[in-house]
């Protein structure tokens, strides 16, 4: 079995705090073969709708070539980054990742509401009753469709996040079904550009996306792109889930996985 977590933030992530180097370490006390770092990087300041200036590239390729050092060739590091809310500027966007080093990979992903929301964060959104929230999540599904329709990324990360914040932390017992033909359309985006998705363990919690739509997405899909990740804040959770998650790839029909190299997907079984 090839253990390979592929969503993974250093300390060059505002909301992280561990050195590429210490992930490393803990990926291989994890028993992983293969380890992504995927540090945040997105058109728009942190924590604000602002576009930004400038992106400062030098302290991700530093943090990577000292892991690389220093753990010589005990485990296969791969440099990437979660390109989040590009739809905030996707031209801006594109200019801002023509200063970036060699990138093995880059996850698309979603954290903001719209416009409409005032760019409010997931983690923040606190609706009052159902409705709400499920307009809500309706509201991040359509920001999804346009960073699909844009698709200069090479898996789609965490397609089902909301879920992690509603249920987890706030307590709501909601689900995607209601949404079954929006999701089925980004799948259909995804597949015309030749994108894949993204199964994030969540750190051992409900998966992001669930059974239910990978196997939506496997049926759609002649030759299926997945990778998987933790999401790892942390040297703690470097690795979590993922043999889980590998099991629950294989209950859905699927018969491999794939890790990246210079933005070409490398497959393995499962």
């Amino acid at each position: 079995m090839y253990l390979a977590d592929y969503h993974v933030h250093s300390r060059v992530s505002p909301d992280a705090r561990d050195s590429m180097t210490a992930l490393a370490e803990a990926a291989v006390q994890a028993g992983l073969d293969e380890i992504c770092f995927t540090d945040h990087v997105e058109p728009v300041v942190w924590g604000g709708c602002a576009l930004r200036e400038g992106y400062d590239w030098a302290p991700l390729a530093e943090e990577f070539a000292e892991a690389r050092a220093a753990m010589g060739d005990r485990i296969r590091l791969r440099l990437g980054i979660e390109l989040g809310d590009a739809c905030w500027g996707f031209e801006h966007t594109e200019k801002l990742l023509e200063g970036a080093p060699p990138l093995d990979f880059i996850i698309g992903s979603v954290h903001m509401l719209s416009r409409r929301y005032n760019g409010e964060d997931l983690y923040f959104f606190d609706p009052k009753t159902e409705e709400e929230a499920y307009a809500g999540i309706a509201d991040y599904l359509g920001q999804v469709k346009k960073m699909a329709a844009w698709g200069k990324f090479d898996v789609l990360g965490h397609l089902t996040l909301p879920l992690r914040y509603l249920n987890e932390n706030r307590g709501w017992n909601l689900s995607m079904d209601r949404f079954e033909g929006e999701i089925a359309e980004i799948f259909d985006l995804l597949n015309q550009k030749g994108i894949g998705i993204e199964v994030n363990t969540n750190r051992g919690n409900t998966p992001l996306p669930d059974g239910r739509r990978l196997r939506l997405y496997k049926n759609m899909t002649a030759e299926p792109i997945v990778t998987l990740g933790s999401d790892a804040h942390a040297a703690g959770a470097v690795g979590c889930a993922v043999r889980e998650r590998q099991a629950l790839l294989r209950e859905c029909g699927f018969t491999r996985f794939c890790t990246f190299e210079g933005r070409r997907p490398v497959w393995h079984s499962l």
